[in-house]
């Protein structure tokens, strides 16, 4: 009996602890049209911080978009697929320290990510200090 009670204790942690993590595929929304944009995959690299990709672009007639305004490696290369945001490490209860990649403009911006719960992440990209930027909300789809 001391071992199922173990057991049962030790998977609801171990649940609790992956649903505090932002890996996964999160949906993007448009800030101005409200419409959903994108699917990002936030994966976690060897070194432990997280990067984060564009696997589709939801939004008709741009599923071939190409990131014309990016500068180096990126310019002209295929929106979906490539990685938008890298670099972020925890830091409490939330990931720093990284940038994000805005594909329409071609800007990178300083990022910060916390999760508001298991489903709902916020993403913050900013210029300079984080009081200065914007941030958008993303919803997990798995």
């Amino acid at each position: 009996m001391k071992n199922f009670l173990f057991t049962c204790l030790l998977a609801l942690f171990g649940t609790a602890l992956f649903a505090q993590s932002p890996v996964g595929t999160w949906k993007t929304v448009d800030d101005n049209t409200g419409q959903d944009k994108s699917y990002v995959e936030i994966y976690k690299k060897s070194d432990g911080s997280l990067e984060g990709k564009v696997i589709k672009i939801l939004t008709k007639g741009k599923e071939n978009a190409k990131c014309e305004n990016c500068k180096g490696s990126k310019h002209n290369q295929p929106v979906t697929g490539m990685v938008i945001m890298e670099g972020l490490k925890k830091s409490g209860d939330k990931w720093k320290g990284g940038q994000i990649l805005d594909p329409e403009n071609g800007k990178v911006y300083k990022c910060q990510i916390s999760l508001k719960d298991e489903n709902t992440l916020d993403v913050r990209g900013f210029i300079g200090f984080s009081l200065i930027g914007r941030t958008q909300t993303w919803h997990r789809i798995k």
